[in-house]
């Protein structure tokens, strides 16, 4: 079960404060109104760091604010500093939804209505490719209007089509999957999730009830397929490695009934993905094994995946020759390449070369041969996703490079060197936060350990912030 979340969480999340940025607002508006109220000009300059908003956020406190926060914080809420700080009560604490359910549950929709300009910014979740201002979720509200609308008409278009399945049905769950694949790398996790459920909701609906064709049931079979593989993301994202492994399995079972080779192979990558970052390296080389098995004749990047997934885990099993056996096959696996109907979704259902390279620099750093090697490897893997097309960048597996450039630092002695490698990581805001960078910067917190500098000036200052860092997952969002 997971932990109680303070009363402070609690009443930040039913506010829609939990973006720093918002908070901050918020903060210093409350800190203004005081001095102004109890005419002390020291609180009107009062504000609150990223770093301490974050500790106060996830429950990560030791001690007390100091005096000001404590009358700020007090001014902002109407509740003592204490309350704020300990368990929410019970019922106050039941309004959130626990990810360690055995499925993601959607975050609660927004309300139909335009906030104030200042509750409007933020969360540039969209990477560097994204400039416009965002919400909370990760768009404007009057954006989120018009999805909201969008996903309105779906639903009307696949009940006025009666129970059969119509063409307009078909395309627009079509452009629905395909707007997803594309935007999973790109945005937070609370942007995508109630849209995936929703899609995946719809597709199953059909397929029980609806009087489908066999060729319309084949390709709703794939986009049910696409949809659960996402989901089955999603749950990893959120740290919850069984729910993500139950959407996998549906997501496999989908692809089966659309004899799917490709996308059979592609869950099969998905899979392997799942138990490497659970700790099973061997059930992740096994998944990679299974998946090239069930690939057959296909091109496509999946089978450059594939390969890369097995190297990763063989690096984690300590088996270099087998690590390096399968990174030459990913490199032959791009230079048979024949891009598939997969690879037309783009997005998640796409490897491209930035990512092959990310986990070619991933094993070898795991595999702790050659130290040099995996410092130039990742070099060039950052490098890769600095000079990234949009249809190539992807937040989380950046952030893989710039860890992994970190550990390959630390292995040669170069702490300051993995301070500035890794300091991009953690300055990721709490939506972005998912299991699998939450879980590479905890690497880099070990490896610190593991070479005897727990307290050595700028070790153990990264330490602290590694441990601040991973204390506010994105899961936190969604509970």
């Amino acid at each position: 079960m997971a932990e109680t979340p303070t009363l402070l969480r609690v009443l930040t999340l039913r506010r829609h404060w939990q973006v720093y940025k918002t908070f901050l607002l918020r903060f210093e508006e409350a800190a203004h109104r005081l001095a102004l109220d109890e005419n002390d000009p020291s609180l009107g300059g009062l504000s609150v760091s990223k770093r301490q908003f974050e500790r106060w956020y996830g429950g990560a406190v030791k001690t007390r604010p100091y005096p000001d926060q404590c009358r700020v914080l007090e001014a902002m809420f109407g509740v003592g500093v204490d309350l704020l700080l300990a368990p929410a009560p019970a019922p106050a604490a039941s309004t959130t939804t626990s990810v360690e359910s055995s499925l993601v549950i959607p975050p609660p929709r927004l309300s139909s209505v335009l906030l104030p300009s200042e509750q409007a910014q933020v969360l540039p979740a969209g990477g560097p490719f994204s400039s416009e201002t965002r919400f909370e979720a990760g768009t404007t509200e009057l954006e989120r209007q018009v999805a909201m609308a969008a996903r309105r008409a779906l639903r009307f278009t696949a009940m006025a089509e009666g129970s059969s399945v119509g063409p307009e049905t078909l395309g627009q769950i079509q452009d629905e999957v395909r707007r997803l694949t594309v935007a999973y790398p790109k945005l937070a996790l609370p942007t995508l999730l109630g849209d995936l459920v929703e899609v995946q909701d719809l597709t199953f609906r059909l397929l029980e009830h609806g009087r489908v064709k066999p060729l319309q049931a084949r390709e709703l079979y794939l986009l049910a397929g696409i949809t659960s593989g996402m989901l089955a993301k999603a749950s990893h994202d959120l740290g919850n490695p069984s729910a993500a492994m139950m959407q996998a399995r549906t997501a496999f079972v989908c692809a089966d009934n659309a004899d799917h080779h490709a996308m059979r192979a592609w869950v099969r990558s998905l899979q392997s993905l799942i138990s490497y970052w659970a700790g099973r390296p061997s059930e992740a080389a096994d998944y990679a094994t299974l998946g090239q098995s069930a690939a057959g004749s296909v091109r496509g990047t999946t089978g450059v995946w594939l390969a890369c997934l097995s190297a990763r885990a063989h690096a984690l099993l300590g088996d270099g020759e087998a690590t390096r056996a399968a990174i030459r096959q990913a490199e032959d696996a791009r230079t048979m390449l024949e891009p598939d109907d997969l690879d037309a979704f783009g997005g998640i259902m796409t490897f491209p070369v930035p990512r092959q390279l990310y986990y070619v620099a991933e094993a070898t750093v795991h595999l702790g041969e050659d130290p040099v090697l995996g410092e130039s490897q990742s070099e060039a893997a950052v490098a890769a996703y600095r000079a990234a097309t949009e249809d190539e960048w992807a937040f989380g597996d950046e952030a893989g490079a710039q860890t992994d450039l970190a550990l390959a630092r630390i292995a040669r002695g170069e702490i300051e060197g993995a301070v500035e490698a890794v300091q991009p990581v953690l300055d990721l805001p709490i939506e972005q936060r998912n299991f699998g960078i939450t879980s590479s910067a905890q690497r880099v917190h070990t490896a610190l350990q593991a070479e005897g500098r727990r307290n050595r000036g700028a070790a153990a200052s990264l330490r602290e912030e590694i441990e601040a860092f991973t204390a506010t997952p994105a899961s936190v969002l969604v509970r």
